[in-house]
């Protein structure tokens, strides 16, 4: 008997995530795992899509889910995960002394713990030929001012990702960090918060459609890194060859916080 394929998504109820559902139903899988907070946003995902979309309304940031979601794999029985996208994430573009330490751990544990807890929940089931997908950013390049907690999340996705890819060799299995530029998504609705000093300049702003569709190919073509766009390439090759002070001074300026 065949082990039946299944991919898992987080952050699926809107842009990237509703769109690596959308394009994951064109894979050789079986059913696609959707979790996100928002219920009523997942049981769109059942009617836009069909039946082989299950969900899983839940905070990830609550170690009682994570738990919860190991312990529906065990109970699968023969299943093979064939696609981990660790999407969930949030950002809040403001300084230091406008979020609350609460919020700052939130998005610290969102953005970083659940990608590793996902991770060390899921290889169990991955086998050759299976994907890691862990969205990072274009803020993974730079210390932001402004977005620092974010921005240092994002680096920490990006260098676990690509560390963990070289552990996986020896299974088979392929780790890739997503690094997209500014995406039309609903992140921007809660990381613009009315403070006074915060981002509010987003260049080249792309959809999530086209940086979904490069992620998976770069994924099968054994990249550990996914850059999407002339903008967002151009600021990966700069990161590599600019002070990270001199960087800092121009974003800065770019925002007009200074």
């Amino acid at each position: 008997m065949s082990k039946k394929k299944i991919a898992l998504v987080t952050g699926a109820s809107s842009g990237l995530g509703r769109e690596f559902v959308r394009k994951l139903l064109e894979e050789d899988v079986e059913e696609i795992w959707a979790v996100a907070r928002n219920k009523e946003k997942l049981e769109k995902l059942i009617y836009d899509y069909g039946e082989r979309i299950k969900i899983f309304p839940m905070d990830l940031t609550v170690r009682e889910n994570i738990a919860h979601l190991q312990q529906r794999l065990a109970a699968e029985g023969d299943i093979s995960i064939r696609f981990l996208v660790n999407n969930a994430g949030f950002a809040k573009f403001c300084s230091y002394y406008d979020i609350s330490v609460e919020e700052s751990l939130n998005m610290m544990d969102l953005n970083m713990g659940a990608v590793v807890a996902l991770g060390l929940v899921c290889i169990p089931y991955m086998e050759s030929g299976s994907y890691m997908i862990n969205i990072a950013s274009l803020a993974a390049f730079f210390p932001l001012p402004y977005q620092n907690i974010y921005s240092s999340t994002k680096a920490f996705v990006r260098n676990y990702t690509r560390a963990l890819n070289v552990e996986l060799k020896d299974k088979k299995i392929h780790a890739i960090a997503v690094c997209p530029g500014w995406i039309k998504t609903e992140l921007y609705e809660r990381a613009m918060i009315g403070a006074k000093k915060g981002t509010t300049v987003f260049s080249a702003m792309t959809e999530p459609e086209v940086v979904v569709g490069k992620a998976l190919k770069d994924a099968k073509k054994g990249r550990d890194i996914s850059v999407y766009g002339a903008f967002a390439k151009s600021a990966h090759f700069f990161a590599k060859i600019i002070p990270q002070r001199i960087v800092m001074k121009l974003w800065v300026r770019m925002q007009k916080l200074n």
